[in-house]
């Protein structure tokens, strides 16, 4: 073998061994939807250069388990897609019903306290941290939903929550910019609540809010 082919040969078996460490890591969830794969401490753990790595994050863009966002770089995908889709839409109807159903028994505290969460969740927005910011936003969320009367959609309401979980770690780390507006219609749905507008006017707020997530995705692939 000459030394070129030998050079090949050891770049080749650098590039799969790279390959295999980050799929292994995919598949253990051990890097889970929307964690950023950074080449340089990839690279330095494995020691290797980066030119092998990213190679092995190419080939992972072939097999669907990376994408590159704009302004971000490579990120694990949301694994399956349609999944996220029918969830997403799943739980902006079950979630918009239970937020309007718990408006009435919403106090001045509650609403403090979400609108505390919602200032948090403004105060991230600067230096974006989009699992950080997935975790208040939930927790903002939760305080609306929680007190509703029905036991029956506030399961529904958790199992949506708990499968998306399952399906990405946030949607945030791959439309960032959807975080500014996320805030900005928290105000309004908890001005809503507020003022004591019509349930269904709660509930379509609630719902188109969650959508409007989904569709910033979908609109970023």
């Amino acid at each position: 073998m000459t030394s070129v082919e030998t050079a090949t040969a050891a770049a080749a078996s650098k590039s799969e061994r790279a390959y295999g460490w980050l799929r292994e890591r995919i598949a253990r969830r051990e890097f889970g939807p929307g964690y950023r794969i950074v080449l340089a401490p990839v690279a330095q753990q494995l020691g290797m250069s980066v030119v092998p790595v990213r190679e092995a994050i190419r080939r992972l863009e072939a097999e669907g388990l990376v994408e590159f966002a704009r302004n971000v770089g490579a990120r694990v995908s949301i694994v399956d897609r349609d999944e996220y889709v029918h969830s997403m839409q799943t739980l902006g109807v079950v979630e918009g019903i239970a937020t309007a159903l718990s408006a009435p028994a919403l106090g001045a505290a509650d609403l403090a306290r979400a609108e505390s969460v919602n200032d948090h969740l403004a105060a991230l927005l600067d230096d974006f941290d989009p699992v950080t910011f997935t975790r208040l936003n939930q927790d903002f969320h939760a305080v609306l939903f929680e007190p509703c009367p029905n036991p029956h959609l506030l399961d529904l309401v958790h199992r949506g929550w708990a499968r998306l979980q399952g399906l990405r770690d946030s949607t945030f780390a791959f439309v960032p910019g959807r975080a500014h507006e996320s805030v900005e219609e928290h105000v309004e749905i908890l001005d809503l609540i507020r003022t004591g507008a019509d349930p269904v006017e709660i509930e379509m707020a609630a719902r188109q809010h969650r959508w409007r997530t989904m569709n910033a995705y979908l609109e970023s692939r």
